[in-house]
Order: structure tokens, then C-alpha cells, then sequence
């Protein structure tokens, strides 16, 4: 697949860039952000990088991490190669809801969508679990036997999925203030329901505590959950993840962050130690 080049940075040291290409998976053009940090310049030709997947949430494309996520200082530190996608497919084409924020562009939930008319594009679980990893190992110095996998709010609810999902792939998953039980919130029955048909069932391979509980298991699992974020009690409900990890003899790495809300504020403050987590892992 041809990539176009958007836009390249140089930032401490390495390069941030933004590309694009036409995507089959979603029959649209995508845009992704990629930082290469600056050992990928010394790098001989066969030897490669880790590289970490960002998953965004709600209304954000590949741009609200790149430019306010902070994570390009901890990235070059530690050897990292960081890539961010888009949250849905765009374009003339596909399928709004006009007014809803949480459903249609920037909504994607990172589903294969089963329902007209959100079918035929909305399919961020394909792009994200093999078009893209497949993309990015053909064009960029990445080892594809060191991936870890991150996200925030519904990409929280991508990153833990598709982790759970893929446990041979991704060696570690983190998530800042993910939505962590979609089938019982209202973002998730809004989302779901229209994407995947009324039948639950059909949603618990998109629901994180479903899926432990139907016997999926994440070895290296972090979450951060900051007290004071207006959408804990109603939407995210942490504790339900708590929950199921411990029925099922997890023990991930749950820590509640007092005074901290939703924003990118909160994820700024502790992106680098998530790079850092994820890199003693991706090293080991």
C-alpha cells in the first residue's frame, strides 16, 4: 500500500510525521501519525524499533495526541516508535449522525460495524487488529514481536479490547479512563446497538469486562482513572474492570488518580510513565 506523506517534524531528536493512504478496510482515506525516535536514523538496514499503538477517544482525530499528548520526549528516550490513528473513518461517503458526538465520525468504538448503513466503513477492528499493523511493519522499522497497545476513553475501550483480543501480539495494554464495560453504560448501548444489531451477545467482543469473564486474559494490564472525571460513575465505571480482573485471577495495575479529570491534561501528566511501562516490557 502506498503512503502519501502529509507532514514531517523533527522533534528531540526524531521525526514526527503525519501520512495517509487509501485504505481497504474502510474504503476511505485514512490518516495516521507516526513518531520515530532517534534511534530509528542509526538503525541499519533489518534492525527494528518497538512501537506502540494510541488509540483516541470521542470526536478526536490522529491530532489531539500528537499535539497534546506528550509523549515524544519519553518515545525518544526509551526507543519507541509511536503511532496513532484516526477514531472512524471520514469522508462524503460515510455515515453521520448529525449532532451526536458520540456516535458516526469520531465515534467509531473500534468495531466492525454489521448494520445499515454503517457497514461498509465503519471497520476500525479490521483496520486497527491487521491493516494497519501490516502498514506500518511494511513501511517503518518496527519489530512486530514487540507491540503494546494504549488508548484513552473509547480508545481506552479499543486499546483493552484489541489487547484482550490479540494477547500473543501485544506484549503489554494501558488505558487512561477507558470505557471499560460498554454493553452496560449508555456510550456503549448507543454505539453498539447501532453498529452491531440489538442483540447483546453480538456485543461482548467489544465489551472488555465480557471478555474476561468469557475467558480473555491480558498479562501486563495498566489503567489510569483520574477521581474528579465527570463521566466515572456514569459512563466509565472503572470498577466493574476491577471486578472481573479479580474474579478471574488478574491483577492488573488499577490506580485511581485524585483530582484529575477527562482531559488531555490528565494524560500528559502520566503519558510517560506509560512509555516507560510499556518499554520495560517491550525490552524484556
Amino acid at each position: 500500500m502506498e503512503l502519501e506523506t502529509v507532514s514531517e517534524a523533527k522533534s528531540f531528536g526524531g521525526v514526527q510525521g503525519v501520512y495517509s493512504h487509501a485504505s481497504a478496510e474502510t474504503g476511505t482515506e485514512m490518516t495516521f501519525a507516526v513518531y520515530l525516535p532517534p534511534q530509528a536514523e542509526s538503525f541499519a538496514e533489518g534492525e527494528t524499533l518497538p512501537v506502540l499503538y494510541y488509540l483516541s477517544g470521542l470526536t478526536c482525530t490522529h491530532a489531539n495526541v500528537m499535539e497534546k499528548g506528550e509523549y515524544r520526549a519519553a518515545c525518544a528516550e526509551h526507543g519507541i516508535i509511536f503511532v496513532a490513528p484516526d477514531t472512524s473513518p471520514r469522508g462524503e461517503d460515510v455515515p453521520d449522525a448529525d449532532g451526536e458526538y458520540d456516535f458516526g465520525l469520531g465515534a467509531g468504538f473500534y468495531v466492525d460495524a454489521t448494520q445499515a448503513p454503517y457497514e461498509e466503513h465503519y471497520r476500525m477492528r479490521a483496520y486497527v487488529e491487521r491493516e494497519l499493523p501490516a502498514l506500518i511493519e511494511g513501511n517503518f522499522p518496527v519489530d512486530p514481536a514487540r507491540q503494546s497497545i494504549m488508548g484513552h476513553s473509547m480508545g481506552g475501550h479499543g486499546a483493552l479490547t484489541v489487547g484482550l483480543r490479540n494477547p500473543d501480539r501485544f506484549r503489554s495494554v494501558s488505558a487512561f479512563s477507558p470505557i471499560v464495560a460498554p454493553s452496560q453504560v449508555p456510550w456503549g448501548e448507543k454505539a453498539l446497538g447501532r453498529y452491531l444489531g440489538e442483540d447483546p451477545a453480538a456485543w461482548r467482543e467489544y465489551d472488555s469486562v465480557a471478555l474476561i469473564e468469557d475467558g480473555a486474559r491480558a498479562d501486563h494490564l495498566l489503567v489510569d482513572q483520574g477521581m474528579a472525571d465527570d463521566f466515572l460513575v456514569e459512563q466509565l465505571q472503572t470498577h466493574r474492570l476491577a471486578e472481573a480482573c479479580k474474579a478471574a485471577g488478574m491483577e492488573p495495575e488499577i490506580r485511581l488518580q485524585e483530582g484529575y479529570d477527562h482531559s488531555y491534561f490528565f494524560i500528559a501528566t502520566f503519558m510517560a510513565d506509560h512509555i516507560r511501562w510499556h518499554a520495560e516490557r517491550l525490552k524484556a
